[in-house]
């Protein structure tokens, strides 16, 4: 097999090809979802019982009380603090930077007045409570953990409770620290599909949330799925993604290794490139195949490059984003000259990155912008998480007596031209001159 794909966009068979490459079993294992679903309706049922129980066996965590799993604030101050002062600053200036983008996101309330005095409008109000579902042991993700927390408080969401999973009773530090400079409200020890129910369903101890975010395992990702409807929930994200739209001015090694940087996450992962230029491509090619063996995640590398990435030659970047909005990516880098120009063709895509020092790990940690993308083409319908996913939009109507009269008429005429004879006449009861 070889390290990575060669397409060419003017093969008769490219179209299908490229499906193919794209196509990913979105199936979801039947075990995982039986067990997902068991774990769900015990934790329905039994409350506290059943999250000890499932913590003690997936985790190895004893406590006589769900209470005895929660966090103390101190604990993660005193995380904070223990942070070396370099990686504390970057957390602190990750947080600031994650924050001041997303307080543009913010939506107010809005009325008009019509001329007869009826009064429209939207009223935005936060969501009240926020669960946020963190890996924990070995996997330290304080980048989700601002990701998440940062613009459910921007919103105004009174209270954000964390869960995070303790294997071996190992609680990350940084993960803690990330919790306390996001301002997270509350954390609990708990992780799993028990923990999804705990936060959709509540139990004696932990109050229910109205909405679920935040990434997780299989298991995770199938409860979340399960619950969505008695909550909301972020989104179902498949492996990541990172497209390239390069013109060939960008150093080789560089575009390299940003592809590197979304196949390291695991062998599901991948990353093309889309060049006019056949030349640039044997360019990085040749880079992939120098810089893959000083790479600690070689292993994983290789199989996501092999199985699912690709250096595309296409005619020119016209077609190249013309690709581009097919694919829909998660990431999409345009590295070239004026990239805004191509930019602009762009109508598909999670997040864009414009230029050739825009790289996509920037996104991932400190640029300011969501990291929780939209993957395996759903960007065609949907957006990054952001303020507006923790905010509610109510209706405002305040009909005034002489827009009654107006309205009350074209309601009637509809309602019964729709044999909803009471919708009419809660209309018509309205109007001064009945007719």
């Amino acid at each position: 097999m070889p390290l990575i794909k060669r397409l060419d966009s003017r093969s008769d068979d490219f179209a299908q090809t490229l499906r193919t490459l794209l196509a990913f079993d979105a199936s979801q294992d039947e075990a995982i979802e039986r067990v997902s679903a068991d774990v769900l309706k015990d934790v329905q049922h039994r409350g506290d019982a059943a999250l000890l129980e499932y913590t003690q066996r997936f985790d190895h965590v004893q406590a006589q009380s769900v209470a005895e799993l929660e966090i103390p604030k101190a604990e993660w101050q005193a995380a904070l603090a223990a942070l070396p002062a370099e990686q504390r600053s970057a957390l602190e200036t990750a947080a600031r930077r994650v924050q001041a983008y997303h307080e543009h996101q913010r939506t107010e309330t809005w009325t008009y007045t019509e001329p007869d005095g009826t009064v429209l409008g939207q009223k935005i109000t936060p969501l009240d409570r926020v669960g946020l579902y963190v890996p924990g042991g070995k996997a330290a993700y304080p980048s989700s953990v601002l990701m998440n927390a940062i613009p459910a408080k921007v919103a105004g969401v009174p209270e954000v409770v964390m869960v995070t999973p303790t294997p071996n009773g190992t609680r990350n530090p940084i993960v803690l620290a990330a919790a306390a400079v996001a301002g997270v409200d509350r954390v609990w020890a708990i992780g799993g599909a028990q923990a999804v129910g705990a936060l959709a369903y509540g139990t004696q101890t932990i109050a229910p949330v109205d909405k679920i975010v935040g990434p997780g395992n299989a298991y995770v990702a199938s409860a979340k799925r399960r619950v969505y409807g008695t909550v909301g929930i972020d989104m179902i994200a498949g492996p990541s993604e990172i497209l390239i739209i390069a013109d060939g001015t960008t150093p080789a090694d560089w575009i390299a290794m940003d592809l590197f940087s979304q196949a390291e996450h695991d062998e599901l992962a991948q990353a093309i490139l889309l060049c006019p230029d056949a030349a640039y491509l044997d360019q990085v090619h040749a880079a992939i195949e120098r810089l893959l063996p000083t790479m600690p995640r070689v292993d994983i590398l290789r199989s996501s490059l092999s199985n699912r990435g690709a250096l595309i030659l296409v005619q020119d970047l016209e077609q190249a984003c013309a690709i581009a909005n097919d694919i829909a990516p998660e990431h999409l880098e345009i590295s070239t000259q004026n990239p805004e120009q191509w930019a602009e063709k762009i109508r598909h895509a999670g997040a864009i990155f414009m230029g050739r020092y825009s790289s996509e790990s920037l996104g991932d940690y400190c640029a300011g912008p969501n990291h929780v993308l939209p993957t395996a083409r759903t960007a065609r319908f949907s957006s990054p998480l952001g303020v507006y996913d923790f905010q509610k939009r109510s209706s405002l109507i305040n009909v005034s007596p002489a827009g009654a009269q107006t309205l009350g008429r074209t309601a009637a005429m509809l309602a019964l031209g729709e044999g909803l004879q009471a919708h009419a006449a809660s209309a018509q009861y309205r109007l001064t001159e009945k007719h």
